[in-house]
């Protein structure tokens, strides 16, 4: 039987990628900030949560973020910057995730292919920038794609057949996105999941370290 390890199972996505992949028979282990006090800006919590478990899983979801903090709003200019609230945004969204990463060489099996994934977001793309804005989250999510990027170079070190990339999800009807997606068309959770099953079902090693969205196309850094 198939095992995975979801975290941040509680939410709209994690929860769909969960029933999804019990649909198929596997085995979940799931965490969330809701269930078990998940909370990736504290390391020791991190440690805490994952130090018990023991692999070999054959995929990590690692299905957390936040797009709001604490009330605080996504900045449309320049001068919304505010130190702790772009302080908050990296905490949660790029060295929460990295916490998680420490602990994927032990998780994942050295002898087969398995995958380790980061729900990241276009907007964390660079090169795909064409509005500005929403300062924080968009260099938060830049920051999870080169620690996936870094991950990914060293698991293939030791875990030749890993795969290890970050993933956009497109958008999804969640509460995360509920006063941001405007009248544009989103995929319901339950549709992602399977989405971004079929992404992870197609890719092998020699994908690992990049980043894709939900129909498995290259998204630019």
């Amino acid at each position: 039987m198939e095992r995975y390890l979801v975290l941040g199972a509680s939410g709209g996505i994690g929860g769909a990628m969960t029933a999804a992949l019990r649909g198929r028979g596997a085995a979940v282990t799931t965490l969330s900030r809701r269930a078990d006090g998940l909370d990736l800006t504290d390391p020791d919590l991190v440690d805490r949560a994952l130090d018990p478990l023991a692999g070999p899983f054959d995929g990590i979801l690692i299905a957390t973020g936040g797009l709001e903090i604490a009330g605080r709003r996504p900045e449309k200019a320049l001068r919304q910057i505010e130190a702790a609230a772009m302080a908050a945004q990296f905490a949660l969204n790029a060295t929460g995730p990295a916490l998680v990463l420490r602990h994927a060489p032990r998780l994942l099996p050295r002898d087969r292919r398995a995958w380790v994934a980061a729900l990241s977001a276009r907007v964390g793309s660079i090169g795909d920038n064409r509005a500005g804005g929403w300062y924080g989250y968009r260099a938060a999510k830049a920051a999870l794609n080169q620690i996936v990027r870094c991950a990914a170079i060293e698991l293939a070190r030791t875990h030749p057949r890993a795969i290890c990339v970050a993933l956009h999800p497109g958008t999804v009807a969640t509460a995360l996105t509920a006063d941001y997606r405007g009248t544009r068309p989103a995929h319901a959770p339950e549709t992602a999941a399977r989405n971004l099953l079929a992404v992870l079902d197609a890719l092998g090693p020699a994908d690992s370290g990049g980043f894709r969205d939900w129909q498995g196309a290259p998204v630019p850094w």
